[in-house]
C-alpha cells in the first residue's frame, strides 16, 4: 500500500482529512461583514376557541292580542373568537322552534329575527349583520345568518342585540306560549 510523507497509508490519510473537514463549526462564529443568524421560535397559544354567549333564559317578549305583533330585543349576543388564526372568519346563525301553549301553536315561520348592527366589536376585520334593520327581518323556521365576520385575522369579538318579532295569528288562543330561539357559531 502506498504511504504518504508521514508514513501513513494514503487511504487512512484521506479519512483523517475528511474527519477534520467535517467537524461542525461554532454556530455563533461568522466572518465580518457577514450577519450571523440564529434561528429562534416563539409559541403563541390560543387561550380559547370560538364561542357564543346568549341571553339567559327565560326572556319575556311581552304580550299581544290575536292578529297583532309583539317585538322586543332578545338581549346581547356575543361571539368571541380566541382561536388566534390568520383567517379569523365565522358565521353566527339563529333558528327557533314553534311557540306552544297547551294545544295551541304559533308556527316558527311567524317568529322573525333581525340582528341589527353591532353594539361593540374588537379586533380587525369586517363584521356583517345578518339583518341590519326591521325591514330585513327573517322568519326563524330555518337557520338564518345572524351575524358574520368575513375578513380579518387574530382574536376578535362582536356583540349585537337582536330583535324577535312574533306575528300572533288571528285565531291564536290565549295563554303563555313558549318557544326556543337558538343561536350558534361556526
Amino acid at each position: 500500500m502506498p504511504r504518504n510523507r508521514l508514513g501513513i497509508p494514503s487511504a487512512s490519510a484521506a479519512v483523517v482529512v475528511a474527519m477534520l473537514v467535517a467537524l461542525p463549526s461554532h454556530a455563533g462564529t461568522c466572518t465580518s461583514p457577514t450577519a450571523c443568524p440564529t434561528t429562534t421560535t416563539a409559541v403563541v397559544t390560543a387561550p380559547g376557541g370560538l364561542t357564543i354567549s346568549v341571553p339567559a333564559s327565560p326572556v319575556s317578549l311581552g304580550s299581544g292580542a290575536p292578529g297583532t305583533q309583539i317585538s322586543k330585543h332578545l338581549g346581547s349576543t356575543t361571539v368571541t373568537d380566541q382561536r388566534a388564526v390568520l383567517t379569523a372568519t365565522w358565521t353566527a346563525s339563529a333558528s327557533a322552534t314553534n311557540f306552544t301553549t297547551g294545544g295551541n301553536t304559533i308556527s316558527n315561520s311567524a317568529v322573525l329575527y333581525w340582528s341589527g348592527t353591532a353594539t361593540a366589536t374588537t379586533g380587525t376585520g369586517t363584521f356583517v349583520p345578518g339583518q341590519a334593520n326591521a325591514a330585513a327581518a327573517q322568519s326563524l323556521n330555518v337557520s338564518r345568518t345572524a351575524f358574520s365576520k368575513t375578513i380579518g385575522s387574530g382574536d376578535n369579538s362582536a356583540t349585537w342585540n337582536p330583535t324577535i318579532v312574533v306575528n300572533i295569528p288571528a285565531l291564536a288562543g290565549s295563554g303563555t306560549y313558549t318557544g326556543t330561539v337558538s343561536q350558534s357559531v361556526v
